[in-house]
């Protein structure tokens, strides 16, 4: 399919001769000349690319390829009769991707049309061919469930047998980080700073009192625990 170039060209014989020599290119030509029906034609077929003059009637090239820029990424070759650079700066800084002062050469035209439809293949060839983004992680589960013991993580609510526990909130922290981590090995200084922060001025007996009370509110028989297993001279471990 041929490329799309709408030429915005308000002197009429400069226009006719754009578009002779583009499409003899091979190019499918769109032509006007002023800034509003420019901006209709664009929004209507979508061209590949824009030759836009500034000096036109009503809306000059400049705020056309403004508004453009705010609606499209169409590459936009503009054209001036000042030579200027002041113009240049203003051309490029609304939006435009490359510029030319009248009198120009065709055949530097053409090159350079050439090249920037060359650049807008590549970037939509790369697009295509790019490996498709990664799925989103999963959200983290809002529910733990080992066994008869549910963790509601919402509501900060523990169950046990479908009963309601009764926790303090460190308790409960600590039997959620326990749980997040089960089968792992926990030294206490883990725990001490997982569950009550790395400044926590107490020491590791903390966590063995907090262990013990989570214990007789989980465990069949607290003296022989088999859901929270004590790693001798290491930490412990939450077996589910």
């Amino acid at each position: 399919m041929a490329e799309k170039i709408l030429v915005v060209e308000d002197e009429l014989t400069l226009q006719e001769t754009l578009a002779y020599n583009l499409k003899r290119q091979g190019y499918e030509v769109e032509t006007t000349g002023d800034g509003i029906s420019a901006l209709e034609i664009a929004r209507r077929t979508h061209p590949d690319l824009i030759v836009l003059d500034v000096m036109l009637p009503g809306m000059d090239g400049y705020e056309v390829c403004r508004v453009l820029r705010q609606q499209m990424s169409t590459p936009v070759l503009m054209l001036t009769a000042r030579d200027d650079e002041i113009d240049r700066v203003v051309g490029l800084e609304v939006g435009a991707d490359d510029y030319m002062t009248k009198p120009f050469s065709m055949r530097e035209l053409l090159a350079r049309v050439k090249a920037m439809l060359r650049r807008v293949r590549l970037v939509r060839e790369e697009i295509s061919n790019a490996a498709p983004p990664p799925p989103p992680p999963p959200p983290p589960a809002q529910v733990i469930v080992h066994d008869n013991l549910t963790l509601d993580l919402a509501r900060r609510e523990a169950r046990l047998n479908d009963q309601p526990l009764t926790l303090k909130p460190k308790e409960y922290d600590l039997l959620l980080f326990l749980a997040q981590h089960r089968g792992q090995m926990l030294s206490r200084d883990t725990i001490l700073e997982q569950v009550w922060g790395w400044n926590y001025i107490g020491d590791s007996r903390t966590v063995d009192v907090h262990i013990r009370w989570l214990r007789e509110k989980i465990e069949r028989d607290p003296g022989n625990p088999v859901r929270i297993v004590t790693v001798r001279g290491a930490g412990y471990r939450f077996e589910g």
